[in-house]
This record gives structure tokens, sequence and C-alpha cells, in this order.
């Protein structure tokens, strides 16, 4: 803005043509009604303080001269600082950063100071302050302008950000949209299918009765063909193949170094017996425990076992058959991994049964006949009618004969009997409606 001005007592040319420019845009920038600046401001130490009237300047130009009333005194102000009119901003939902705000404040308070000094420039008038004055005014109108641009430029970015996250939150509602329809559909599906399955489960769940009937029919049938013995008798075997698997097995632990007293202990602790021979009974109740542990009735066939007289033939015959299955299970049970390594230095046995091998030595034959007993003892209760129950006593229980039967005739006197107490259940009892098939016990010493 290139202004030349002539001295104070010669008489101007003309109006300088660039003061009306300066002063239009300073009114566009600032929408300020009216600005309120103190000379002290500008340099001086304690002046009167004055207040410029924007529309006292704006309707003069450079040439005419400030008149008095132009000037307002102002004695009782206050304070030495500006009031500049409030700036009213147009709202248009994004709000400044605390810091550009602060800018622009600073910006328009510099532009503020560096135009009171081009008025001072002119009372009196003085070229080069006013060129001085003219350039800062510039200069603070350059600084707005870049200040109104960065306004824009964020206004944009942040319209642009806006509505790229809309684009992207729309689309990422239609992908879940989408998902959920599909979701919807496989639900739907599934029910579809559940209730079809239901539909096909009902009739196959009658044939299954239905075969259930006829295979209990089939199974009487072949027992009485067969001519099976009856239940009380298998019970009986049951007990004499245990006691002979017992016998072997108890042998072996003697010959491998076992504490006999020590493992009857861990089987059945503080337990008084008559005779240390009776310790075999606490060996014998072990084995039944595991035998028949999990006892339930089933309804296979039971004519390829008796058949056979080593039962061992009926598993080469068939060694995927439930029998098999029975042997394998109860086996792995019955016979710890450690108890068969002391027996025979290694874990043979224990490795072909697992894998469906069942070898013919002579220890594996003596539980397989008692574990054919044992088998055969829950076909006929699959047939028995009324239905067969098990039965099992607790230690401690008083004695019953009408429940229990002792292995040892331990007392002479069958009243002193009656009142001792269960030290061990040997063998569980069974009851087939009225008929009692008794526990077989081991009693305790009487004290006296």
């Amino acid at each position: 803005m290139g202004l030349e001005l002539k001295g104070q007592g010669d008489k101007p040319s003309k109006t300088p043509p660039n003061i009306s420019d300066i002063v239009s845009k300073f009114a566009k920038v600032c929408s300020f009604r009216s600005i309120g600046v103190f000379a002290s401001d500008i340099g001086n130490d304690n002046p009167r303080q004055h207040l410029y009237s924007t529309s006292g300047y704006f309707g003069k130009s450079c040439g005419e001269e400030t008149s008095s009333s132009d000037v307002t005194d102002e004695a009782d102000m206050d304070d030495d600082k500006v009031h500049p009119q409030p700036v009213e901003v147009e709202n248009k939902g994004i709000e400044y950063g605390r810091l550009d705000v602060l800018e622009l404040f600073d910006n328009v308070r510099a532009l503020t100071l560096a135009y009171v000094q081009v008025q001072e420039a002119h009372v009196p008038y003085d070229p080069d302050k006013f060129r001085i004055a003219d350039g800062l005014v510039i200069s603070h109108l350059k600084d707005l302008c870049k200040v109104q641009s960065a306004y824009k430029e964020k206004q944009l970015k942040y319209t642009n950000s806006l509505s790229a996250c809309s684009a992207l939150l729309l689309s990422e509602i239609q992908v879940q949209e989408a998902l959920l329809e599909k979701l919807k559909c496989q639900v739907k599906m599934k029910k579809d299918k559940a209730v079809k399955l239901c539909r096909e489960l009902q009739p196959l769940e009658l044939l299954n009765q239905k075969l259930r009937e006829e295979l209990r029919v089939q199974v009487r049938a072949n027992v009485k063909v067969v001519k099976l013995p009856s239940f009380e008798e298998v019970a009986k075997l049951v007990g004499k193949a245990i006691h002979d698997f017992g016998k072997p097995l108890i042998a072996l632990m003697k010959v491998s170094g076992w504490d006999l007293d020590q493992a009857a202990k861990v089987i059945e602790d503080s337990v008084v017996y008559y005779k240390i021979s009776h310790k075999k009974y606490a060996f014998e109740a072990y084995i039944a425990r595991r035998m028949f542990y999990g006892f339930t009735a089933h309804s296979d066939n039971m004519h390829p076992i008796i058949k056979f007289d080593d039962p061992i033939n009926a598993l080469i015959e068939d060694p995927q058959s439930s029998f098999a299955t029975f042997c394998k299970t109860k086996y792995l049970l019955v016979v710890h991994p450690k108890m068969e390594e002391s027996f025979f230095g290694n874990e043979d046995h224990r490795n072909l049964v697992r894998n469906g091998v069942h070898p013919h030595t002579p220890f594996y034959r003596a539980f397989v006949k008692m574990a054919k007993w044992v088998w055969i003892l829950q076909g006929i209760a699959s047939v028995v009618e009324p239905k067969v129950d098990i039965y099992r006593v607790k230690r401690g229980s008083r004695f019953s004969t009408d429940y229990m039967e002792c292995v040892e005739e331990v007392q002479d006197d069958m009243k002193a009997q009656e009142r001792s107490l269960v030290e061990f259940m040997v063998t569980p009892g069974f009851k087939i409606g009225e008929v009692v098939l008794k526990s077989r016990v081991y009693l305790s010493k009487l004290k006296s």
C-alpha cells in the first residue's frame, strides 16, 4: 500500500486513494460497530483517554482535518483496556479450538493497535509513522486472512471427515444387517430341521420300543433253549468265581514280595481279623467292588458264551463282542498297572487287552472265567421278573440274618452274632420281588 503524502504545511493535491481501501478492508474483516482505543496503548505514559469513533474517521477523507467533536473526552473511564463490541459469529455446528480463538483475538487486537497508529500518524501528520502503521495494518490483515483460510480449511476437513465417517458407519450397518438377515435365515432353517427330525424321531422311538420287547422275548426263549441256571445259582457261581480268581492273585502278590498285611490294610483299614487267613476276604471284596461297579442288566445273546467251556474261546471267535468289551473294561479296572508290572515285570497283558487282544495266559484265563459269570448274571437280570435290585451293606451296620450272611462262622452264639457289626461287605446282595439273595459280609469281634 504505497502512500505518498506531503508535509503538514503543504496543501495536499488530492485525497490519498489507498486510505479508503484500507479502512474498507478493515471494516469488512472486523464486524465491530465501534472500536475504543486509548492512546496510552501506543506509548504515552499518562495521556488523556481518547475514544476514536469509527464514524468520525470513516466519514472524512484523509485530507480533511479532524474536528474536536470527533474526539470525545471520556475522563471517567476506569480502565485502560480496549473494549470492542461482541463479535457475532455464525454458528455452523463447528466450534473453534481454544488456540484458534486466542489467535483470532490476538490478531484483532494487533490490528486495532495498528489502526490507532494510523490515526496518530495523521494528528499531527507524519509520513514515516503513517508508512509504518500502513505496513502493520496490511500485515495484520494478511494474518486475519490466514486465520479465515485456516478456519475454512478445518471446516472443510471436518465436513469431509464427518461424511467419511457417516459413509463408513452406513456401510458397516449395511454389512451387519446383511449378516443379521443371513443368521435369521439359518435359524429358521435349523428350526425347520429340528421340527423335521422330531417328527422322524417319534416313529423311531416306537420302533425301538417294539424291538426291545421282541428282544426280551427272544432272550427269554434263548434262556429256555440253552437252559441257563437260575439267577440264584449264577449269583453263587459268581461268588465262587471271585474266590477262585482271588487265589492266583494273592499267590502272585506273595511271590512278588507284596506285604499282604499292608495291602489288606489299604483295602479295609482298622479291621480286626479272627484269623490271619481271613485277610483273603479283603482281597475278594476288592475284586467284587470293581466287578459289580456299574452293574446293569443287558439283553445280549448269552448262547455264544455258554456253549464254550473255556470262555477265552468266545473271545477268540468274536474279539469285538460285548462280552469282549466287558472283559477289557473290567480287567483294566481290577488289575492295577503297578500290580501287573510286579507280577510279570512288564505291562504286556494290559497293553494287549487295551488294544483288543486277549492273551492266552493262565492269569488272564482265570480272570475271564470270573468275568463270564458276572456278565451272565447281568444278562439273566434283564429277563428275570420282577426287576432285580442290587443292594450293598455299609461298614458299621448291625448284622441282619434276613439280608446278610457271614463268610465265616466267627461266633458260636447266634444271638451274639446278631449283635455284631459289619466290618466290610465281600459280595453284594440282590432282591427280586420278595426274594432276597443275601449279601456276604465279614463281621467284627464283639467287645467284652
